[in-house]
């Protein structure tokens, strides 16, 4: 009988609001098809994980919001088999990545990082950027938790007063075409979606009427997310790339999704055997 790797995927706690099943029985399913046998545990209390083969925390949804609990997971993950691994997960948690990127020519969205919000520190982000109205979200963030729009003269948001915070513009590209992710498995591309929010708001997830398509990815925008992966602290297994245009049009690194990103497979033209090989070779 043909060697069957376990993998554990570490999963969201029962009480996690978002559906997250039906992108598991995707991602399950293409794990499956490539001879992998895969366990769920749930991120927050895993269990021994010393048995398995590979340990993926591909849905390890909500980690942004108990980041104690996530660091020390990634302490008790080092010296295990995990994919991404864990200087990746590591790096990847805090959205400062981003200046690293920035720093080595990558094209991102401006960012400026302020330690503590509050009025002076957003009018000096606003004139660092040379834009009025802005996009507040914290440094550890996903699904938009904490992502707020501030236009001009609006107070701040509650929940960002006083915390360290990234301000960046609100770019054009969002409203008008939509943010492109970019996937990538064992470093190869493997298909593109747009995603566009719903009207009158500005997040693209799907809990606040966002809506995806597939797209033709770009040259230039394979070739940005190319970049930007090159900068990761090790090549990773799978990759989302999130990326948007400015005024001009110009695709600007939005976010590298490396931990827990969901993979839209459905929009695969393989439906995810690309995947499937990729973290099958990582055992």
């Amino acid at each position: 009988m043909p060697f069957q790797p376990r993998v554990a995927i570490l999963v969201p706690a029962p009480d996690y609001e978002e559906n997250w099943r039906p992108a598991f029985a995707r991602k399950a399913a293409a794990l499956a098809a490539a001879g992998l046998a895969v366990e769920q545990r749930v991120w927050t209390d895993p269990g021994d994980l010393t048995g398995f083969d590979l340990i993926l925390p591909l849905f390890a949804w909500g980690y942004q919001r108990d980041v104690a609990v996530w660091y020390a997971l990634l302490d008790r993950l080092a010296g295990l088999p995990v994919v991404n691994p864990v200087p990746v997960l590591r790096w990847n948690s805090d959205k400062a990545y981003l200046a690293e990127l920035g720093a080595k020519g990558v094209a991102v969205v401006p960012t400026v990082e302020v330690a503590a919000l509050d009025d002076a520190s957003l009018a000096q982000a606003r004139a660092a950027l040379g834009a009025e109205e802005v996009v507040v979200k914290p440094a550890v963030s996903g699904g938009a938790d904490g992502t707020h729009r501030v236009a001009p003269g609006a107070p701040i948001p509650t929940d960002a007063l006083g915390q360290r915070r990234l301000v960046q513009p609100l770019m054009p590209g969002i409203l008008a075409d939509g943010e492109y992710s970019l996937f990538f498995f064992g470093g190869a591309f493997s298909h593109a979606i747009v995603k566009r929010p719903a009207s009158g708001d500005f997040r693209v997830q799907e809990q606040f009427g966002g809506r995806e398509a597939r797209w033709e990815a770009s040259a230039a925008a394979r070739l940005l997310a190319a970049a930007a992966l090159a900068a990761a602290p090790a090549p990773p297994v799978y990759a989302r790339v999130d990326m948007v245009g400015d005024a001009a049009g110009v695709l600007h690194i939005m976010e590298l999704e490396l931990i827990e990103p969901s993979l839209f497979l459905h929009h695969a033209a393989d439906k995810g055997a690309a995947f499937g090989r990729a973290v099958y070779a990582a055992v």
